[in-house]
């Protein structure tokens, strides 16, 4: 009767181990999901961002365009770094280092073509007096404002993501359910250099 109540009481115990590995498996699993979406939907605002800068360009290289003997290199460089940057496709499922690299490449090629555009035009003071050119750059900066803040919070869910499924017991689930570490936004190389300034 006695190794009853023993055999009874081992069993009980690796019931409950048993319950409790599978309820935190499945926590930890919902946990994964929950998160993963965060970054889906994180990744959908800064897409969207991009592409709000990317529908404006069209209508600033045109008013641009409207003033004589504008730089024609400069607004070709510009709508071809649009296309190059429209032309990458990113799947919010594969969202993997290499892939997050290859849009901040194409993102970054476009905000300098922008940046010499806007340099560009200080040259011209017809174009800085049209009310449409100062609106459109308006919007741009505020929409590099956005695209910012949007990197930003992609960034940090992101870094939730990736320390959930990288922390243990969690990096089991993880690794059984083939869940992957993502990439992130990163400062650009030439951000990491203070600019020289003379007078």
């Amino acid at each position: 009767m006695k190794w009853l109540f023993i055999g009874l009481g081992v069993l009980a115990l690796f019931a409950v181990v048993g319950l409790s590995i599978f309820f935190y498996g499945k926590s930890a699993a919902n946990n994964i999901v929950a998160k993963d979406e965060t970054v889906k939907a994180k990744w959908g605002a800064v897409q969207s961002q991009y592409q709000r800068r990317a529908d404006l360009i069209p209508n600033l290289v045109a008013t641009v365009k409207g003033v004589a003997n504008f730089e024609k290199s400069t607004l070709v460089e510009v709508t071809d770094a649009r296309a190059r940057a429209t032309s990458i496709q990113v799947d919010p499922t594969k969202l993997d280092p290499a892939t997050i690299q290859k849009y901040q490449a194409a993102q970054g090629q476009l905000s300098t073509a922008l940046s010499r555009l806007l340099v560009a035009s200080e040259r011209y003071p017809d174009l800085k007096a049209n009310q449409n050119f100062s609106d459109l750059q308006a919007e741009l900066e505020g929409t590099e404002n956005r695209i910012s803040v949007a990197r930003m919070d992609f960034n940090t869910s992101v870094q939730d993501y990736n320390t959930y499924i990288r922390s243990w017991p969690a990096s089991i689930v993880a690794k059984n359910d083939g869940y992957a570490v993502k990439g992130s936004f990163e400062a650009d190389a030439a951000s990491q250099n203070a600019p020289k300034v003379s007078f």
